[in-house]
């Protein structure tokens, strides 16, 4: 099928189902933390974005500001995010038991 362009739409929707979705999201009431994954030579990592919802008339849309009595919410959702990174970042010991080797650095 093609548009008045010309062009086919099969691959706008290839481009929609390619579309990068977050590794993970954290919602507390309208604050919402989108955890996304990157991927590069020394591994994994993550970075986070955080978003308001408010409603517009009957729209839905997102911010990036927050008001003083969304503070505490969003130091919640950043911890939550923090907490299930780090999560992430951690392998099961091989014996099932914690490392019992001294100055073992963790890393992050």
């Amino acid at each position: 099928m093609s548009t008045k362009n010309g062009s086919s739409k099969a691959p706008a929707a290839s481009q929609d189902s390619a579309k990068q979705r977050p590794a993970h999201e954290i919602r507390l009431g309208r604050i919402k933390a989108a955890i996304w994954a990157n991927e590069g030579d020394n591994g994994t990592w993550f970075n986070v974005t955080v978003s308001r919802s408010y409603k517009d008339g009957d729209e839905w849309k997102s911010a990036s500001s927050f008001g003083r009595d969304e503070l505490l919410t969003l130091a919640k959702v950043a911890d939550m995010a923090n907490t299930w990174i780090h999560g992430q970042s951690q392998s099961p010991p091989s014996n099932g038991h914690e490392s019992e080797q001294p100055g073992e650095e963790i890393p992050y």
